[in-house]
């Protein structure tokens, strides 16, 4: 029993060292400075999705949380019902052959991404809600610890939504379950995802605060009219939650939404998170 309860221990220190390692050493353990796409062409209509398989939780990576620069985060217990919208972003050939949290090495080539909260692995659907597209993908790594971002996509997978060039895409993700995923669902979406697609009709918030108190709401409203010299700030009672929600927006792009958030947080207002509905 001692023996199985430190091999045990041991397991769990590997897990979040794993994960820590993607927060701590990723700026001072790779030899390229900046990111950066493959140097050479590749043709991505021959990379195939990923396919949801029955696969256990991966040894590393699924601590119930860890830390990183400062910020707690905790791994869901199940991706089971799954699904949000929110900025992805993607990660190339700084990255490319070294460990990811799940301990799998890295392949930009490949479709894969990584969430800072969902049980490794986890298959998910991504659909770029300005084009349409939409891939399969097999979550195996921690990220984006970037302010606002959701997902972090391989090179690939991001290639094949049309988010390379920008850098980032707003996005709807959907957990999937390999015991109902059907091949036939993987031959039909790889057909269809590349052709045109209808664009999904989505609006881009801050949402800088919720109060239980409607003049606690409005005082931050005033704030922050106040001191950004913009006048599309609400706040909105949510009926469901019983809260006001201290939303800026409608905003143009998610450029115009870092900027604002940069702002609030350097003039200490409050700590405002993107909302895609």
């Amino acid at each position: 029993m001692k023996c199985r309860y430190h091999k045990n221990v041991l397991l769990l220190l590997a897990g979040v060292l794993v994960v820590s390692a993607c927060g701590t050493l990723r700026n001072n353990r790779y030899q390229m400075h900046q990111d950066r796409a493959p140097d050479k062409n590749i043709d991505i209509s021959q990379i195939p999705d990923a396919i949801p398989r029955n696969e256990p939780r991966s040894k590393y990576g699924n601590p119930r949380s860890y830390r990183v620069n400062g910020r707690t985060y905790r791994v869901m217990k199940s991706s089971q019902g799954y699904h949000a919208r929110g900025i992805a972003s993607w990660y190339g050939k700084k990255f490319h052959g070294h460990r990811t949290s799940s301990g799998e090495t890295y392949n930009m080539y490949a479709m894969t991404a990584a969430h800072k909260e969902l049980p490794l692995p986890t298959w998910v659907r991504v659909t770029h809600l300005g084009n349409g597209r939409s891939v399969i993908v097999k979550v195996n790594d921690r990220g984006p610890f970037h302010a606002n971002r959701i997902i972090d996509l391989s090179w690939a997978a991001a290639k094949k939504l049309g988010i390379t060039a920008s850098g980032t895409g707003i996005v709807e993700i959907e957990a999937l379950d390999p015991r109902d995923y059907q091949t036939r669902t993987a031959k039909i979406n790889s057909t269809r995802k590349h052709a045109s697609a209808p664009t999904l009709q989505y609006h881009l918030y801050l949402q800088a605060g919720a109060f239980i108190s409607h003049n606690n709401a409005q005082l931050l409203q005033h704030k922050l009219q106040t001191a950004l010299h913009i006048q599309n700030i609400r706040a909105v009672y949510n009926a469901d939650k019983h809260l006001y929600r201290v939303r800026i927006g409608p905003l143009a792009n998610v450029d115009e939404a870092d900027r604002l958030a940069k702002q609030i947080n350097q003039r200490g207002l409050a700590t405002p998170h993107i909302v895609v509905d």
